[in-house]
């Protein structure tokens, strides 16, 4: 149901809004960094189910990360709103060992051999072990599409001269988002899922949370900004 899914959201997003109070009142982006690697991560380990979301009208069809990544370009807005491109970049380059790093410790555990009387090996070696192909597709998208954001939004900022917030954020998220998914879709299931209502499905949605997330953005600043 779209209720539902504008709840899931909107419960999403509003972590963003700690990251942001947290940058107000130490004038640090710890919380932000933390939270955009942690809503990475997640989103790399569930990318593997493909879920249904129902929208009321019609029916859209995306991996189950989608709602948890597509938040990910409203927090390195917020970071670029507050503590600049450069800063902005750091954190995704962090990020980005951060998966690498993730990726090593899940091939470990899957590795390591099973107790005898633990019998779950398969299971948890076809959930948790995402294919190197996903993997890699997630990497390059999200190298691209995460610093395209920010290069956008940095861009629009200088142009209209800090004012039209609605429109950087807008500007710089949406078309990201688009070229994320054409990118991860194409990498990661061209030859094993149907491409066309996938990346629709994920580009619909990941729109949805885009557009959801613009009143957010100036709450977010509101909060980083208030005396």
């Amino acid at each position: 149901m779209l209720s539902q899914t504008l709840f899931w959201i909107t419960a999403i997003t509003a972590f963003s809004l700690f990251g942001s109070w947290y940058a107000r009142r130490y004038n640090r982006v710890d919380a932000l960094i933390g939270l955009y690697v942690a809503f990475i991560l997640i989103s790399n380990i569930v990318a593997y189910k493909v879920a249904e979301f129902d929208l009321g009208f019609t029916t859209f069809y995306a991996t189950s990360a989608t709602l948890v990544f597509a938040v990910t370009f409203l927090l390195t807005d917020i970071v670029n709103e507050k503590f600049g491109r450069k800063e902005t970049q750091k954190m995704i380059f962090i990020t980005f060992i951060t998966q690498i790093a993730v990726a090593f410790f899940i091939w470990l555990a899957i590795s390591l051999p099973s107790a005898p009387f633990w019998l779950d090996q398969e299971n948890f070696a076809k959930i948790i072990g995402y294919t190197p192909r996903i993997m890699f597709a997630s990497w390059i998208a999200f190298l691209i599409s995460e610093n395209i954001d920010a290069y956008i939004f940095d861009w629009f900022k200088k142009l209209t001269k800090g004012k039209h917030l609605w429109m950087r954020n807008a500007f710089s998220s949406l078309p990201a988002m688009a070229l994320d998914t054409l990118i991860f879709t194409t990498i990661a299931f061209a030859g094993v899922q149907p491409l066309l209502p996938l990346m629709t499905g994920i580009i619909v949605i990941k729109w949805l949370v885009g557009i959801i997330d613009i009143p957010f953005m100036y709450l977010n600043r509101m909060i980083l900004y208030k005396k």
